[in-house]
């Protein structure tokens, strides 16, 4: 997994509740950029309020317009608010669509306990599926 989290930090304890090996997009431009080396689930929030403007964080979209990581996404998870409606996880919904890969889960700020195990279940099933695709 990988992950984005704003200064607010709630998909960083979303993560920290899944219990999963994850790295994390860094929030400041002057850390060291993030590499992915093998495939990935990305977890992102969305920015941007009820108009969905610049809805993917800009610290998202340098990290995927780095070819080797784009090539290696292999699903997204979105993260929202469903106070802005049409909005809700649109930067997720919008990374999928562009780089073809599949929109695996949505929540709603920091997730449930449900969201936890649903997302957990689903990561593994997910993975398990695409490893038995390349036999």
């Amino acid at each position: 997994m990988i992950y984005f989290s704003s200064a607010s930090g709630y998909t960083h304890r979303f993560m920290g509740k899944l219990g999963l090996e994850c790295s994390r997009i860094p929030l400041m431009n002057r850390d060291p950029h993030l590499v992915a080396n093998e495939p990935f689930v990305l977890l992102l929030p969305t920015y941007g309020g009820e108009k969905g403007e610049r809805s993917i964080p800009p610290q998202v979209v340098k990290f995927l317009n780095d070819v080797r990581n784009r090539n290696l996404l292999r699903g997204v998870i979105g993260a929202g608010n469903t106070n802005f409606g049409t909005t809700y996880c649109l930067a997720a919904i919008k990374i999928a669509a562009k780089c073809n890969v599949p929109l695996l889960y949505k929540f709603e700020l920091m997730g449930t306990p449900e969201d936890v195990t649903r997302v957990r279940e689903g990561l593994e099933v997910f993975w398990t599926r695409k490893s038995q695709n390349l036999k």
